[in-house]
């Protein structure tokens, strides 16, 4: 193991030396926010050291040993979903343009009711590992796990690129080192929780990270209201009042007001919700079906929560961040960006103290959103592609684990690689293209292999690859990348997300192409749904190691 991370280090040392040669300006060290962090970092450490010690076969490795709790695994799922992205993010959407900062947050909480009663039991009683083991339940596994391992390393690995960004960004502003140590950083410490503590040692970052995340946002909150006499009234007519969009920023419309646009961004992170890879796999790490059910519940719970404390957060920050001169610089824009106005309310509330807690707490949330993404796209490589495709299921427990040990610290590697070769980009577009592209390449053909007797390997394969090359394809073309990034006056497709189309032609071509399918192959995959049918509602065999 030490070799692997010495194999680690390596590409980050030159990459080191490349960027130590562009001398950077030295930062004033916020040394609450790193006491904190490194109190954070040593516990999560123990924590794997402890979790590596019951790793030991591939099931503790993959899913915890199906040990977790639904209000345990509940708790790790808001972990997961409640990101840096969406603590920053939407407060700051909502800072900038009022109600429809909302867009963002009720599309992804709208999601959770459709994997509650359409996936959360079915993906239990079928699966093992992953979710394309649900989806080549009953399909040729060759093709189908070639396909689900792609879409899930696409998503996984631009869903990375977004959050390493994000991390060297946030850590670069709050913790004064430089950009490429944070991204160092950022990819060995997940390195080191997946590589040896597996989804145990990751489940519990996670639960800890939306504790101390839920906690600390709703001392935020209750700071915020205290200020305005518990009056939420009082705090949007003041918001209103000194918003530079008046009381515009109370009605819809401010942010997209193309309907097409809103209810492609819509269908984008509703369903590009229940297609996300790391999400998925989480279902697996319960006992049963009910537990997966459970789980859902409560993770519904803390996001739906968690969602309503950030509107008070947002419209807290234009008044108690938006007016005071301190938290803008010498040009009249907010120090860092309006991605930075959660962090410069902690200020306000609490103080330099809460500014560390809040900052340690940003870190925590980027660590447990990589370590759970590394693992789902870990996962791809050496269950789906090594231990099923190239083995065909003769793998010994220990090959495919070490296996999956080496495909971490690739994609480590590779995370650290691409943070530092986008780190000028635009991340908002990487963000847009992760759910656009889990909503196109894997839930359809998720959905229809659950739901539909007719689907067949054909038209799982032509409506993944469908979906994926749309959503690339449209993306590249959309105002987003065409002329925001390649700057071309104009783009050649209108819309800014491209959920709306890719998602139908995925869902047209796999009907296409399993309709059009009349080979006797295609035949005994449809006379094999009533058992996966019998088996996904009753759980009857689930815990069974074979697959068909």
């Amino acid at each position: 193991m030490k070799r692997l991370l010495t194999l680690f280090l390596l590409p980050c040392l030159l990459a080191t030396d490349l960027a130590l040669a562009a001398d950077t300006p030295a930062r004033p060290l916020n040394w609450n926010a790193i006491g904190m962090f490194l109190v954070f970092v040593l516990m999560t450490l123990g924590i794997t050291r402890w979790a590596a010690r019951r790793t030991r076969s591939a099931s503790d490795f993959y899913t915890a040993g199906g040990g977790m709790s639904g209000m345990q695994n509940g708790l790790a799922i808001a972990g997961d979903m409640i990101s840096a992205a969406s603590f920053l993010g939407i407060s700051a959407m909502m800072f900038l343009n009022g109600y429809d900062g909302l867009l963002y947050a009720l599309g992804v909480l709208a999601g959770w009711p459709i994997i509650l009663f359409l996936i959360a039991e079915r993906l239990r009683n079928l699966g093992k590992y992953t979710f394309a083991d649900v989806v080549s339940y009953r399909l040729a596994q060759t093709p189908v796990r070639l396909t689900s391992a792609f879409g899930t390393l696409s998503v996984a690995l631009m869903y990375l690129v977004a959050q390493m960004v994000g991390a060297g960004k946030l850590i670069e502003l709050l913790f004064g080192i430089s950009y490429l140590y944070a991204v160092m950083l950022v990819g060995l410490l997940m390195v080191c929780y997946v590589t040896f503590g597996g989804m145990l040692a990751t489940t519990w970052v996670q639960i800890i990270k939306a504790l101390m995340l839920l906690s600390g946002t709703s001392f935020m909150a209750f700071m915020v209201l205290k200020h305005f006499g518990f009056s939420s009234e009082a705090l949007f007519a003041q918001a209103s009042a000194v918003h530079a969009k008046g009381s515009a920023i109370m009605a819809p419309g401010g942010l997209l007001s193309n309907p097409i646009d809103a209810i492609s961004l819509g269908l984008g992170m509703m369903f590009g919700t229940a297609g996300l890879p790391h999400i998925l796999m989480r279902f697996f790490t319960v006992s049963d079906a009910r537990e997966a059910r459970k789980s859902v519940f409560y993770a519904t719970g803390f996001i739906g929560y968690f969602y309503l404390l950030l509107i008070i957060v947002g419209f807290g920050a234009i008044v108690m961040v938006g007016t005071e001169p301190q938290y803008r610089d010498a040009g009249g824009a907010i120090i860092g960006g309006a991605n930075m106005v959660a962090v410069h309310l902690a200020q306000a509330v609490g103080g330099n103290l809460f500014l560390g807690f809040i900052s340690a707490v940003a870190f925590a949330t980027i660590l447990a959103v990589v370590a759970g993404l590394a693992l789902s796209g870990a996962s791809a490589v050496s269950h789906d592609l090594y231990a099923c495709v190239l083995r065909k299921g003769q793998a010994s427990t220990r090959q495919e684990m070490r296996v999956s040990r080496i495909a971490t610290l690739c994609i480590g590697v590779l995370a650290v690689l691409l943070g530092l070769l986008f780190e000028s980009q635009n991340i908002a577009f990487l963000s847009g293209l992760v759910l656009a592209i889990a909503a196109s390449v894997n839930f359809p053909v998720l959905f229809l292999s659950m739901f539909w007797k007719g689907l067949t390997t054909r038209g799982a394969v032509g409506g993944s690859l469908a979906g994926l090359v749309s959503a690339i394809v449209l993306l590249m073309l959309s105002p987003a990348v065409w002329v925001n990034v390649l700057h071309h006056p104009q783009a050649l497709f209108p819309y800014a997300n491209p959920a709306l189309f890719s998602m139908s032609l995925a869902f047209f071509c796999a009907w296409a192409f399993s309709v059009s399918d009349r080979s006797p192959r295609a035949e005994l995959e449809r006379g094999r749904y009533l058992a996966q049918f019998i088996r996904s509602m009753t759980g009857i065999g689930a815990s069974d190691a074979t697959h068909h």
